[in-house]
């Protein structure tokens, strides 16, 4: 199935495009930890049914030292042991965050009191600005009908040239 267009091959896309992996880029070198930001984008993409997402997450993810198991468990990250508080922390964050529109209180507080108990302000920033950029990008890719299985791990890296 072919995706229904190519956004870097329209030169507007091709600009929204770079500047949300730019954004990617100033998350990414926050000090919000690597392992955290690819199980939140994970998390996220499982929920929002974006393949592409999940394909690329899963896989950069794995290319970076991250363990099966733990990729495997992300869907079911209550009922595991592998996660640090902090990291469950930041997957409920982002299932809050994912979910605004089911949930008629949005993120609850005592979600916000966890992250704040593990995550300083930038890094925080960082979380909360993750959480909204991965949804936005789902989005795309859902709307987009961009299908996963063929991401290679880095492939990305020169989009933003």
């Amino acid at each position: 199935m072919e995706p229904r267009m190519d956004l870097f091959a329209n030169e507007t896309g091709a600009r929204i495009g770079k500047r949300i992996y730019a954004v990617s880029l100033v998350i990414q070198d926050s000090s919000l930890p690597r392992a955290t930001q690819e199980l939140v984008q994970l998390r996220a993409s499982q929920i929002n049914g974006c393949g592409f997402c999940v394909d690329i997450h899963a896989k950069d993810a794995a290319a970076a030292g991250e363990s099966a198991a733990r990729l495997a468990l992300v869907a079911a990250w209550r009922h595991s042991t592998v996660f640090t508080e902090a990291e469950r922390a930041a997957l409920a964050l982002t299932e809050e965050g994912t979910r605004i529109a089911d949930a008629s209180t949005g993120v609850a507080d005592e979600t916000w009191a966890a992250v704040r108990a593990h995550y300083d302000e930038d890094q925080a920033v960082a979380l909360v600005s993750l959480i909204a950029m991965i949804n936005a990008t789902n989005r795309l890719g859902v709307i987009l009908d961009n299908q996963g299985g063929a991401y290679e791990p880095g492939a990305l890296a020169g989009v933003a040239d």
